[in-house]
């Protein structure tokens, strides 16, 4: 599923396209979506100005002027720049049609995203209440990862995962931040000292910035704004690559799974 480089990118991709322009029109075919279109949506932002385009995590916050679009690109979405003459296929859900003739077209096929509203001139929302900092930002250090681990038995990756703690680590940059750090994905995270929280704290935040450098990761659906593949899993050192030799010491790659997801790791490198 997209994860926070991947919607970073998109945020970059739609900015130059969406900022300072009026929304003319909001076309919604399906409001199936992880939480339901709100029936009023289209009618709430025809005639708005987008001025901005912000990232709260995974989700992005569009400035409506006294309002936001939040939207989430769940586990298949995209969104895509495109001419509103585009003729919509079977996922296309949304269009934001702007006043240049331009529009913003979201396609999800498990429909597992949101597209919702939130009026006044702060984002609060249920959705966005109890998120850990952002990885690239200050407040996400060795200090903060440190005492919020203290005691815990869960695995320390499944710990980066969990949004609480920080937010936008997904399962492909966890597995390769731990590997950056030299620490085992199943080591508890109770267990892991103050130098190796330096280590991993770093790792996080150069393996994000080199996949936002990258455009994300395409697995399945994700697509950039402007319909090109993100490429980062090209030159991922464990991710998806089980059985095949280490880029550092040729071990075989292996492969577990950790809270229904698939880890990947060396058991050379990380301890």
């Amino acid at each position: 599923m997209p994860e926070l480089p991947e919607v970073e990118t998109t945020r970059l991709g739609l900015l130059p396209y969406v900022q300072g322009r009026r929304i003319a029109k909001v076309t919604v075919r399906d409001d199936r979506l992880r939480w339901p279109v709100p029936a009023d949506f289209a009618r709430r932002l025809k005639g708005r100005t987008v001025t901005d385009v912000t990232r709260r995590g995974k989700y992005l916050l569009w400035d409506c002027e006294s309002g936001y679009v939040l939207s989430h690109l769940g586990m298949s979405g995209s969104l895509r720049v495109i001419s509103a003459k585009d003729l919509p296929a079977k996922h296309d859900h949304i269009d934001f049609v702007l006043d240049n003739g331009n529009a913003i077209r979201y396609t999800d096929p498990r429909r597992f995203g949101a597209m919702l509203w939130i009026a006044g001139r702060d984002p609060v929302h249920a959705l966005l209440d109890r998120l850990g900092p952002e990885p690239l930002s200050l407040d996400f250090n060795a200090e903060h990862l440190a005492n919020t681990a203290r005691g815990r038995s869960v695995s320390i990756k499944e710990f980066v995962m969990n949004s609480h703690v920080v937010v936008g680590v997904g399962n492909i940059y966890a597995s390769e931040s731990l590997f950056l750090a030299g620490i085992h994905p199943k080591r508890l995270a109770g267990r892991v000292s103050r130098a190796r929280h330096e280590k991993l704290v770093d790792a996080i935040k150069r393996t994000l910035s080199a996949a936002i450098l990258a455009g994300g990761s395409s697995l399945r659906d994700y697509v950039q704004a402007n319909g090109e593949l993100g490429y980062f899993q090209v030159n991922a050192f464990v991710y998806d690559r089980e059985g095949l030799p280490c880029r550092i010491c040729a071990t075989p790659i292996r492969a577990i799974r950790q809270g229904q997801r698939s880890t990947y790791f060396c058991p050379v490198c990380q301890t």
